[in-house]
């Protein structure tokens, strides 16, 4: 995996961010995963697996074009997002839908964004708003 989420000569924040790098190679990951889940899980955790780490990325870059205030509370949004996109993963490896070594990448990745995430919110809580 590995791959820059956003490409083409374009120097900006998410094209160099490891923060969007993981997470998009964490989705890359979670959504087939996530189809691979008994018929009747599918309409509703792995939805909702699925709905809550696409919103996380797209609260990140939503944060990503902010400036000042309004990046912060996206960013204070995301962790919010992320933290219950941890609870389910774990619900789910709980119920038998990832193996051990699944959930392993999981939370491995998830501490990773985590940790990146945290960075950022730290950063910007020190930013003077514009």
């Amino acid at each position: 995996m590995g791959v820059a989420p956003f490409h083409v000569g374009q120097r900006n924040l998410m094209n160099e961010s490891p923060l969007f790098v993981r997470t998009y190679d964490f989705l890359l990951w979670l959504m087939p995963q996530s189809q691979k889940f008994p018929r009747i899980y599918r309409f509703t955790l792995a939805e909702r697996v699925q709905r809550l780490a696409l919103d996380f990325q797209d609260t990140l870059v939503a944060a990503g074009k902010s400036q000042g205030t309004s990046r912060f509370e996206k960013l204070k949004s995301a962790d919010i997002q992320l933290e219950q996109l941890r609870t389910w993963i774990r619900f789910a490896r709980d119920n038998q839908l990832f193996t051990l070594k699944q959930y392993e990448y999981a939370t491995r990745s998830l501490s990773e964004i985590g940790r990146l995430l945290g960075a950022w919110l730290k950063q910007n809580r020190d930013t003077p708003p514009r």
